[in-house]
């Protein structure tokens, strides 16, 4: 702590201002790829679309999102949709992986993961109860 207050002295006031005004981009960014991602997911017809903040479970990224397709055909129309929408943002996707089966599609779009899925796979992974927040051993605990 002490380390970053003598950084932030000896960038000046200035430099910090920047700093946080590149943070601020760079969270509206964020947001901005999340609308794209579930507007796509939304106009194609996506079922059961979840948006999970995980930027306190992890540093990969800061939201998961899950969806899922009524058939193999359904799941491809929707990550094609991710993906044109995405590119047409200014968003390149890093990598996709499950397209030539899809049942479980994976799109890695940086600071967001988009899980594309059949109703059978959703179900046996449970992605969503796999990321949901751990309750603190204070939160367990009934007050005394």
């Amino acid at each position: 702590m002490a380390d970053d207050r003598k950084e932030m002295v000896a960038k000046g006031p200035q430099a910090v201002t920047q700093e946080s005004h590149a943070a601020k981009a760079e969270t509206a960014a964020v947001e901005a790829l999340k609308e794209t991602v579930l507007t796509a997911l939304d106009d194609m017809k996506a079922n059961d679309v979840v948006c999970m903040d995980v930027t306190g479970l992890t540093p990969l990224m800061d939201y998961m999102v899950i969806a899922s397709g009524t058939s193999s055909r359904h799941v491809k129309s929707l990550v094609d949709s991710v993906i044109e929408k995405s590119k047409a943002a200014g968003n390149r996707p890093m990598g996709v992986e499950g397209l030539e089966l899809s049942e479980w599609v994976l799109i890695d779009l940086g600071d967001m993961v988009v899980h594309v899925m059949l109703p059978k796979a959703r179900e046996f992974y449970d992605l969503e109860r796999l990321w949901e927040p751990v309750p603190s051993e204070t939160e367990d605990q009934p007050n005394q």
